[in-house]
């Protein structure tokens, strides 16, 4: 075995050999694979790991009525169908999985049953009499399912059961056996989409991830996102400088992300609806309140990017003149912050906010005799710039007024604490 001479400071050489060297590049090589792992582990969703991880559980489980005997003597090939509902019906949030669950099997039940019957008559009527009710019965249900599944309070709720009970009946009426086949065919393929679907809910509430609490977090922190936006455009505003392009220009992802978040909003909304009680939720929680309050969110959000092109606008007047209106801005500014990063914090603490006054009327009377003095003293050009600027101020003010209004109103929908708070 070979080896190495080292020597220290003391005078002395100490002899390492390779097999000892060999080792301890091994261990600071499996050091850095651990902490590469710790970091990339890190940097991931632990919410979506766990969602994937329970998946693979739910598809072992269903997979037992394949792999164990006495379960596949009883399900047969059908036991496709259990592995299929849980492909399909597991989703990310415990809501959308019983909204999917619940309405497959009511769309198989349905379909199934209908299904069922016009395939006995079409038995029972001879070939050419069998092919017409075939034929009828197929038009009739699919041209009134499908004109069901278009209406937009169906389509929002049950537009995945009315499309499985379209599918179900097709199959089962335009197969070509026998009613009493069909019958046990009906019934075995639905006890095991039921099997699918117990597998499902079982694993969906280990650990669940509800939508009714990610939309209650995703709403109170708009407000924080707003208050960062409206705060930093003020800032960025009064910043006195003579060269503006050398200034970091103002982040509004956070604003941006507010404006688009309608469609995820509604989709939590209604995975939210599906779900049981749980933690602070009840059954028939105030869910419509978050609508309406992402609602104003958004155009609040609307506001603040119209104000941040306000503000870079030429006509703006120039820094000193800025000045003049600087104190009540920034005063406006930091309460409308201040009173945004509460009402965010009522709903996330779920404790009613009861301000006394958001924005006294005398700062609001120093706008206006601001912008009257400038109307006096300034050019055409800086009077427009004072003046859109002052105008959307006033807007934000009463867009935030009126968001206060609607988290008071939740509150006392959905019962929150009482918390009262002085601006």
């Amino acid at each position: 075995m070979s080896s190495n001479v080292v020597p220290v400071p003391n005078g002395e050489n100490i002899t390492i050999s390779q097999h000892d060297q060999n080792m301890q590049k091994l261990k600071v090589s499996f050091i850095n694979i651990v902490s590469s792992l710790k970091e990339r582990i890190g940097k991931l969703d632990m919410k979506k790991v766990i969602h994937s991880v329970k998946v693979g559980i739910a598809l072992v489980l269903v997979s037992l009525l394949y792999l164990l005997d006495p379960l596949f003597q009883k399900v047969g090939q059908n036991a496709m169908w259990a592995i299929m509902t849980v492909v399909v019906v597991f989703e990310f949030f415990a809501g959308a999985t019983l909204s999917k669950g619940i309405n497959r099997a009511i769309g198989t039940i349905l379909g199934g049953g209908l299904g069922c019957l016009a395939a006995i008559l079409a038995d029972k009527s001879g070939e050419i009499g069998g092919a017409l009710v075939v034929g009828i019965s197929v038009i009739i249900i699919g041209v009134g399912a499908t004109y069901t599944r278009l209406i937009p309070s169906v389509k929002k709720r049950y537009d995945y059961g009315v499309m499985i009970f379209i599918l179900t009946f097709s199959l089962v009426v335009v197969s070509g056996v026998r009613a009493d086949k069909i019958m046990k065919l009906a019934g075995e393929r639905l006890s095991n989409i039921g099997m699918g679907f117990a597998v499902c809910i079982f694993t969906s509430f280990i650990y669940p991830i509800w939508a009714g609490d990610e939309l209650h977090s995703s709403t109170a922190t708009k407000f924080d996102k707003l208050a960062t936006s409206i705060q930093g455009c003020l800032d960025e505003y009064f910043e006195i400088a003579n060269d503006k392009e050398k200034q970091p220009a103002m982040d509004m992802s956070g604003c941006k992300s507010v404006m688009h978040s309608k469609s995820s909003d509604e989709s939590l909304a209604n995975f939210a609806k599906w779900e049981p009680w749980h933690g602070k939720f009840g059954f028939s929680y105030s869910w419509e309140k978050y609508l309406i309050i992402g609602e104003v969110l958004r155009e609040l959000a609307a506001m603040v990017l119209s104000f941040k092109a306000c503000i870079q606008s030429v006509r703006q007047p120039s820094p000193t003149e800025r000045e003049s209106i600087r104190e009540p801005c920034e005063k406006i500014g930091l309460s409308l912050a201040t009173i945004l990063k509460e009402l965010g914090e009522s709903i996330r603490d779920m404790k009613i906010y009861r301000a006394k006054i958001l924005v006294t009327e005398c700062i609001r009377r120093e706008l206006i005799s601001l912008l009257v003095n400038s109307e006096n003293n300034s050019t055409d050009e800086t009077t427009l710039g004072l003046s859109s600027f002052i105008f959307q101020i006033l807007e934000m003010v009463d867009k935030v007024e009126l968001l206060a209004k609607k988290v008071e109103e939740l509150g006392e929908i959905a019962h929150f604490h009482d918390k009262k708070l002085d601006v």
